[in-house]
């Protein structure tokens, strides 16, 4: 089956276009088009690289026709403001880091250091223990494909508030996520309106967890079931 739009999946902090494997694997299996590029650090260095220097890759990756967002993390939060500044047909957002002032309450601290050093400190037991529902071979993945990270980026992050796009979203939440409680995501997407997806897992198992495909069937059967009624 063709669709007639791209997938655009946006990857979270530290992370890369290779988080999304398994959800690109299902989606072309399924007809869809698929765009999962690398958010790369500002021409100033990645120390100085603030929100909007991603941002603006995230609308240099999006075709000029429909498209559908799904972001995951940090990339849940560029996907958000990307789709208020034009809206795609369906915005997924897995795990994200939600806006201002929900933000505000998130467990832990904006990160104070310039540059988080994850390239250099994620090795394999840290990784597993942040991916405890990952296989061995691909928290072994994970470990060695880690990148550093802004924290400028992380701090701004904390006080964006876009405005609410204008398609259906859908907010998947994790019961084990401990960087973005299900809880919290469950009371912002039920004040602002989204809909809302409750699935097992750590903050990245939605993507890299031994449950991804199943989690990825359900996204693509609530986007495909959003086309067909827009």
């Amino acid at each position: 089956m063709q669709h007639r739009a791209e997938l655009v999946m946006v990857h979270g902090a530290g992370g890369g276009g290779w988080e999304w494997l398994s959800w690109r694997r299902l989606a072309v299996a399924r007809g869809w088009p698929v765009r999962a590029p690398d958010l790369q650090p500002g021409p100033q260095g990645l120390a100085a690289t603030g929100f909007h220097d991603y941002l603006g890759q995230v609308a240099a990756w999006r075709p000029e026709g429909p498209d559908v967002l799904v972001g995951a993390s940090l990339g849940g939060l560029l996907a958000l403001a990307a789709a208020a500044a034009r809206p795609p047909r369906a915005l997924v957002l897995v795990c994200p880091l939600p806006p201002a002032p929900w933000s505000a309450r998130l467990p832990d601290p904006a990160p104070a250091d310039a540059v988080r050093r994850w390239s250099r400190s994620a090795d394999l037991a840290a990784t597993r223990a942040a991916i405890p529902d990952a296989d061995p071979a691909t928290a072994l993945l994970a470990a060695r494909r880690w990148r550093d990270e802004s924290g400028r980026a992380l701090r701004q992050a904390r006080d964006l508030h876009p405005a609410g796009p204008d398609c259906p979203v859908l907010v998947i939440a994790a019961s084990g996520d401990r960087a973005v409680p299900s809880a919290l995501l469950a009371s912002w997407s039920h004040e602002v309106g989204f809909d809302l997806l409750g699935v097992p897992g750590s903050h990245v198992g939605p993507l890299l967890g031994s449950g991804a495909d199943a989690v990825a069937r359900l996204a693509l059967d609530w986007i495909e079931a959003t086309f067909s009624t827009v």
